[in-house]
């Protein structure tokens, strides 16, 4: 998967990492290596948890399964 990420440099010198088409999925680094490997763990997070959310709502009908996947 790809996504577009916003990536700034604060008046603190941090690196602000962004990603717009996750809400509220941003994190920031010392550099911008970091900026971009910490967002990368952040929209794992963040998928992780919608998925959780979903998974803890549905009631799977008689037959029907889940699988974990790996994308």
């Amino acid at each position: 998967m790809m996504f577009n990420v916003l990536l700034e440099q604060a008046e603190d010198g941090w690196f602000v990492a962004e990603c717009p088409s996750l809400p509220g999925c941003v994190s920031q680094g010392k550099d911008e290596k970091e900026a971009l490997d910490n967002i990368k763990e952040a929209i794992v997070a963040w998928l992780w948890a919608e998925d959780q959310k979903v998974i803890a709502s549905q009631k799977p009908s008689p037959g029907q399964q889940t699988i974990l996947v790996s994308v």
